[in-house]
């Protein structure tokens, strides 16, 4: 493959990129290797696509597990082809794109402690059934990249000290100063093996069965770009990077977000560009905010970041029923880089994240949502702070019973839950609804006895009849929430002004409502967004808040088809939230 064959200016970028990240010397080599890759791939140079097209207001995320709907005890159908079969029955007109947490074999962490990056599970089925769910719907996976299981084939032969896999890992004395090192977690750093060489300590961020590979040796990153051009050869069109923030280690700094670890993202984002420019790069980052949006660097990093600070501000706004940081929040995110926006979701797989809160919240607030969630059943997991402290890094809890406690009073917990839906709809960027969030699953506290992990609370596997026969009652409250979700995202489709690269401007209007306008890139259209975050009634006067409504005009929400602001007064009922198109 000659240097003819790459988009214009990608040699360049590339030769900077792996300067910067092995050194002048190795530039030369790694450029071969490059290319090897675009030719057993058969990647040629695309044309330039939009990415305002790639993406639009008619685009939202389904985050599951390829299990998350069992098949019942014998059926002759894989679980992933279940999975399908439910989706194009139930979801179909409603999400378009589908993100299947890691579905590769593994021994811990449902699913993100790798054993095979290029198999699927068989317990959950097979490539042909990936390829079958990518006719009907855009995929999502994940390229779990910081670290793989320790009974993978890797961790296997580096333990035999087998070429090339004995410098896959990082070895560290456990004398070692590492108390700059930021953690995610309580437990050890370091994890003793025994190899063919005797013991040593390796790089261990999240467990002690997820071994932190050596992206110090190009070995390694040209393996990951191995297998991130596989997914898209297999149909995956969106690749997540898991915990991509803790990739390069040196000791004497926090290993997190080091200019390498920038720099391995803008080489996969040049890669991308060039030969799959409709495909998209996500970076999970659960750090707070300016960290997190680090990574769109210049507009030449992930194309979006997961909204970490979302999920618990949306939480804290409505328990306190308060606004006024939510809406703070909002008015200090900066203008995004072209072709850049976010990953807007309230739940996923994983707890809710309160790193992000940081900064954002009084410390006193902070503590009692952690108390109120201990309250409601959930649980609290803790990481290790630099001084040996431990303190919140998670809240486990299904989003749905995050809102329950008014006086047990189901309809107001729904009432709650629909009102953070839909104002995590109405910010910019691309909407991630968890599976369980579209059936109001309840805290899975059997399933946390019996795997001893906080996050099972929040991983429920529906069986098949049960769940459908769920949806089928009308007196159930996840019919009442799966049907309202379906209805709203209906709306939210029709309206370009929730176009994801679209902008946004919040009024701080009342610390009680949180107001914001929403317009598409073209300005074709405008709506206005308003919430109740209370348990009360709310008077609004246009007017007097300087909201763009016409004092002598009535306006229908389009999510309710009523009239509101009828000689420029409204009133809200307690949670509700209208989209007025301006």
């Amino acid at each position: 493959m000659d240097d003819s064959r790459f988009c214009d200016g990608t040699l360049d970028r590339l030769r900077k990129h792996f300067k910067i990240i092995y050194g002048e010397n190795k530039v030369d080599e790694c450029i071969r290797r490059i290319k090897l890759h675009a030719s057993k791939y058969n990647l040629w140079p695309s044309e330039e696509i939009s990415f305002h097209d790639v993406w639009t207001h008619e685009d939202h995320i389904l985050i599951t597990y390829g299990d998350m709907v069992q098949p019942k005890m014998g059926e002759p159908v894989s679980k992933l082809r279940k999975q399908h079969n439910f989706l194009k029955s139930h979801l179909k007109d409603t999400i378009n794109t589908v993100h299947i947490l890691p579905f590769f074999p593994s021994s811990s962490d449902d699913g993100f402690s790798v054993i095979d990056y290029r198999r699927v599970d068989e317990q959950l089925g097979g490539w042909d059934d990936i390829r079958e769910m990518s006719k009907d719907f855009r995929l999502m996976g994940d390229l779990v990249i910081n670290h793989i299981s320790r009974y993978s084939g890797w961790f296997k032969k580096y333990l035999d000290k087998r070429d090339p896999y004995k410098d896959f890992f990082i070895e560290v004395d456990p004398e070692s100063n590492l108390s700059d090192v930021t953690r995610p977690r309580s437990t050890p750093l370091l994890t003793p093996v025994h190899t063919s060489e005797g013991e040593k300590f390796v790089w261990s961020t999240f467990s002690d069965d997820q071994i932190d590979v050596n992206f110090a040796n190009p070995d390694v990153l040209f393996e990951y770009l191995d297998i991130f051009f596989f997914y898209l050869s297999k149909g995956l069109s969106v690749i997540r990077l898991d915990a991509v923030a803790f990739l390069w280690k040196e000791l004497g700094t926090k290993c997190i977000h080091l200019e390498q670890t920038h720099e391995i993202v803008k080489l996969i984002r040049t890669l991308t560009n060039c030969f799959v420019p409709d495909a998209t790069i996500i970076t999970e980052t659960n750090v707070p905010h300016k960290e997190n949006i680090s990574y769109f660097g210049d507009g030449d990093e992930t194309h979006m970041v997961y909204q970490f600070s979302l999920p618990p501000l949306l939480l804290h706004a409505i328990l306190t029923e308060n606004a006024e940081y939510m809406t703070e929040w909002v008015k200090s995110l900066d203008r995004l880089p072209e072709n850049c926006t976010y990953f807007n979701f309230t739940a996923s797989h994983d707890g809710i994240g309160v790193r992000p809160l940081e900064g954002l919240v009084p410390q006193e607030e902070f503590d009692g949502l952690v108390d109120d969630i201990r309250k409601k059943g959930g649980f609290v997991s803790e990481k290790k702070n630099k001084d040996g402290t431990l303190s919140p890094y998670e809240l486990n809890i299904t989003y749905f019973d995050a809102f329950g406690g008014i006086n047990g009073s189901q309809a107001l917990q729904e009432k709650r839950f629909i009102c953070s839906q839909i104002m995590s709809f109405s910010l910019k960027g691309v909407p991630g609804i968890y599976f369980h969030n579209f059936t109001a699953t309840r805290n899975n506290l059997q399933g946390v006895s019996v795997t001893g992990r906080y996050r099972t609370i929040n991983r429920k596997k529906w069986d098949y009849e049960e769940l459908t026969g769920e949806l089928n009652d009308p007196d159930t409250t996840t019919h009442r929430i799966f049907n309202k979700m379906k209805e709203v995202i209906a709306c939210r489709k029709k309206h370009p002004a929730f176009h994801p690269f679209g902008r946004q401007e919040v009024f701080d209007v009342d610390p009680e409502l949180f107001c914001l306008l929403r317009w598409d890139p073209e300005k074709t259209e405008e709506v206005l967004v308003i919430a109740n975050v209370t348990n009360k009634e709310k008077v609004v006067d246009a007017s007097a808040k300087n909201l763009p409504i016409k004092k002598n005009k009535g306006y229908n929400d389009i999510l309710s088809g009523r009239k509101f602001f009828n000689n420029g007064r409204t009133s809200l009922q307690p949670y509700e939230v209208i989209w007025i198109k301006i």
